[in-house]
């Protein structure tokens, strides 16, 4: 037996399926964008440690509109039939 056909007879629809597995998804995206975020603000602080506060708080402001994209997109998943 192939795993979807152990899914399909465990009650769950390729519906549910196909939410879950966008939701993995965004959730993934999201956490591979805010991670190069995170490294490209700490490699630019370690260049000019001068502006370090000012990538600290640009990283962080953009991890912000990142997440709530993210938590739009899971939302968007989990309301569709």
């Amino acid at each position: 037996m192939t795993p979807l056909m152990i899914i399909l007879q465990a009650g769950v629809s390729l519906g549910t399926l196909g939410k879950a597995i966008g939701a993995a998804i965004a959730a993934f995206a999201a956490a591979f964008g805010i991670g190069k975020i995170g490294q490209s603000s700490l490699e630019a602080g370690a260049r000019q440690p001068e502006q370090a506060g000012h990538y600290r708080m640009t990283a962080i402001i953009i991890s912000a509109l990142i997440e709530g994209a993210s938590l739009f997109a899971i939302a968007v998943c989990m309301l569709i039939k």
